[in-house]
């Protein structure tokens, strides 16, 4: 891995050498004084000499593939419903793959105390996000670098006047997968309705009786 991270770092600053002295590369905003041959030479030179880390594995096939392979880490529990056999009062049996043995199907009982602790073990602590946006999608400069990507683009920004009606996420989840989570579970046909929204601390009411309504 030494070896591939020194051959790696080579090919890598000299294509970027190669960029600058063909006029690939451009600089803008802070970046501009690197525009000067010696100023660019002294900013790369320190990376000629860190050690650079070298990951490789060989390629997904495509980009469903990759879509496939992140979303088992974005948009999934710890366990999906499907491998949940039997739950009663005290215990509960999954089912789970034993890599060690050629992701054999194998079956494991716990109690569900320790079903519970093991599933928590998987939620994020407050704070945490699943998905945080880096570079110039962070949210600390966000508005600022997308209006500088537009100007460089020659894009017209946003009309703000014109309010984005942000789609619910129920009505996305019916677009993307044609199944409506309005719909009851049970029946089919009826609709879910909420009627009143939860305050921490404070337990929901009852719907009220129709015989008391006047």
């Amino acid at each position: 891995m030494r070896v591939l991270s020194r051959l790696f770092r080579r090919l890598f600053l000299e294509q970027l050498r190669r960029a600058f002295d063909t006029g690939l590369l451009r600089f803008h905003g802070q970046l501009e004084p690197l525009r000067d041959p010696p100023a660019f030479a002294a900013w790369l030179a320190p990376a000629a000499h860190a050690q650079w880390v070298v990951y490789a594995k060989p390629p997904f096939g495509g980009a469903r593939q990759v879509l496939d392979y992140l979303g088992r880490y974005t948009h999934r529990v710890a366990i999906s419903d499907n491998r949940l056999l039997r739950l009663d009062g005290d215990s509960v049996l999954f089912r789970w793959k034993d890599y060690r043995h050629e992701a054999r199907q194998r079956t494991m009982t716990l109690t569900a105390d320790e079903f519970i602790c093991r599933f928590l073990l998987h939620v994020l602590p407050d704070g945490f996000k699943r998905i945080r946006s880096y570079g110039w999608l962070a949210n600390c400069h966000r508005a600022a670098r997308l209006a500088t990507c537009r100007r460089l683009l020659g894009l017209e920004p946003p009309d703000a006047a014109s309010p984005v009606l942000a789609e619910d996420y129920r009505d996305r989840y019916q677009r993307l997968t044609g199944r409506s989570l309005r719909d009851c579970p049970v029946c089919g046909r009826g609709h879910m309705v909420r009627i009143e929204a939860g305050v921490a601390g404070i337990l929901a009411r009852a719907p009220p009786d129709p015989s008391h309504v006047h």
